[in-house]
């Protein structure tokens, strides 16, 4: 009988077993069997691995001191893109593996093919490998594109066998592969996508793309929670990890970095999705300060997207919930748990009271934040929107950004937060939003929340100064407002006007 040529291994112990089982016999885990190809010095059992103690024969290398080591200058590839230049640290290194993960829709191809393309055009070797679409349906979207993006050579294949061999027959600078979850190792008998397929399938991609210096551009699926599907060792193989974000309903797209060997991991690029293609959004930040309105419940939330300040605006609505249905608590572009936070703050020290009533936040344009400043742009939205009243940008003087070092407090009336009871004057439902639009310039913030209800500093705030300023955003609430009690004070002038009266 002829010998198998795959076992199954156990991700929990590394216990091997010729045939699958749900239950692990060796550490007794469930579903942790997984099935890989059969290396030629593969020992059966517990005792094959590193932990049994067993010298596989290799030759000792001798150590060589980190001094000693000449570091040369990798010579990038670049794509022409410049937001895309940006996040990968200067362009495509030679021999690199890159995975692009996105929701299906979001633009991935696009990308990658108006990256070859540009490639192409500048003389470069170039293959394009599709393991979702014929070279009709990819000619359908080059046709769209400019530059040189019906040069591309093309194949449509999903047998790994097949790719290795047209790899190593090409030798091409830039490969892109879409997507790696679609190929399928012959030797394996799971389907393609499951976690042994992937592991086999980006191990040899990556050992002739090493092997040959051929940059790899992996296009990988993502599951329902948005993170990258297939198994957890597919981001430890691969070089850089780009996340590609954005609702397909809108324009605008942000391409991420969440790992990468040869650059930053604080870097973003925006693009808006166009009919003939992706196109840089080389000044986000005008338009959405253009877009943004002075209706209650409406700010600019002054963010970093890595190390590039982005002025955003970010909406909140609070209405009355439905009897005897729970209040509903939605966002769009934030964690919903920071949201969380932010309320019960907002309710234990700053007197907004938002239990009985459904609360919408969301971050205007499709764009994502992740970071913590944007706690107090959330905190004003929905104290705007609960009290009815716009935050006048040319009401409250909580510093004017213009001279890039730290926000001072000037209002009237800001307050310090020390005479303990909480304003009963931002209850949900109160005010009559007579006032209107305000004129001028709309509010602009940032700050993170703590617990007790101070405002924390958050990282590179004159960059966010500097660019609220070059927009004429001279308001700005920052963490300088010490509690979010005065920050309440100083954004709402409906609070000052009824003290004054």
């Amino acid at each position: 009988m002829a010998r198998s040529t795959t076992v199954h291994v156990c991700s929990a112990c590394a216990h091997e077993t010729p045939r699958w089982a749900g239950q692990c016999p060796g550490c007794g885990e469930w579903n942790t069997l997984v099935e890989e190809a059969r290396s030629a010095g593969r020992r059966g059992g517990r005792g094959g691995g590193a932990l049994g103690g067993t010298a596989r024969g290799g030759a000792a290398v001798a150590p060589v001191r980190l001094g000693a080591v000449e570091a040369t200058e990798v010579a990038r590839l670049p794509t022409a893109i410049g937001e895309l230049d940006r996040v990968l640290g200067g362009g495509i290194v030679p021999g690199s593996l890159v995975l692009i993960g996105g929701s299906p829709g979001i633009g991935k191809s696009t990308l990658t093919t108006m990256a070859v393309a540009n490639l192409t055009g500048a003389g470069r070797r170039t293959l394009y490998v599709s393991a979702e679409e014929s070279p009709a349906q990819i000619k359908l979207r080059a046709e769209r594109l400019r530059g040189a993006a019906l040069d591309i050579p093309v194949i449509a294949e999903t047998d790994l066998g097949a790719v290795l061999a047209t790899l190593e027959r090409e030798r091409p600078d830039v490969c892109v592969i879409d997507s790696v979850q679609t190929l399928h190792a012959a030797e394996l008998t799971g389907a393609p996508g499951s976690v042994g397929q992937v592991r086999e399938v980006a191990g040899e991609i990556m050992r002739v793309a090493k092997q040959h210096r051929i940059a790899v551009l992996l296009v990988g699926h993502v599951t329902k929670e948005g993170a990258l599907a297939g198994p957890r060792v597919l981001e430890h193989l691969v070089d850089c990890v780009l996340q590609f974000e954005g609702e397909r309903e809108r324009t605008y797209r942000t391409l991420r970095a969440l790992k990468n060997r040869f650059g930053s991991t604080n870097e973003a690029g925006v693009f808006e999705m166009r009919g003939d293609g992706l196109v840089e959004v080389l000044d986000a930040s005008a338009r959405f300060v253009g877009e943004a309105t002075h209706a209650p419940g409406s700010v600019v939330l002054c963010a970093m997207e890595g190390s590039r300040p982005l002025l955003v605006e970010v909406q909140a609505l609070v209405s009355p919930a439905q009897e005897l249905v729970p209040p509903r608590r939605v966002v769009s572009g934030i964690d919903r748990n920071r949201l969380a936070l932010v309320l019960a703050v907002l309710a234990r020290h700053g007197g907004v009271a938002t239990g009985s009533a459904d609360v919408f936040v969301n971050v205007v344009g499709g764009v994502r934040v992740d970071e913590p400043g944007a706690d107090l742009a959330v905190a004003l939205a929905v104290a705007s929107a609960a009290r009815g009243v716009a935050l006048r940008g040319g009401a409250a003087t909580v510093g004017d950004g213009r001279d890039g070092g730290a926000l001072r407090g000037r209002g009237a009336g800001m307050g310090d937060g020390r005479d303990g009871g909480a304003p009963d004057l931002f209850a949900a439902g109160e005010g009559d939003g007579a006032d209107g639009p305000a004129p001028g310039p709309p509010l602009a913030c940032f700050g993170e929340l703590g617990l007790t209800g101070e405002l924390r500093t958050v990282a590179h705030p004159e960059r966010r100064i500097a660019e609220a300023a070059k927009f004429g955003l001279s308001t700005i609430v920052g963490p300088d407002a010490r509690t979010l009690r005065a920050a309440l004070r100083a954004a709402l002038p409906g609070r000052r006007r009824q003290q004054a009266a």
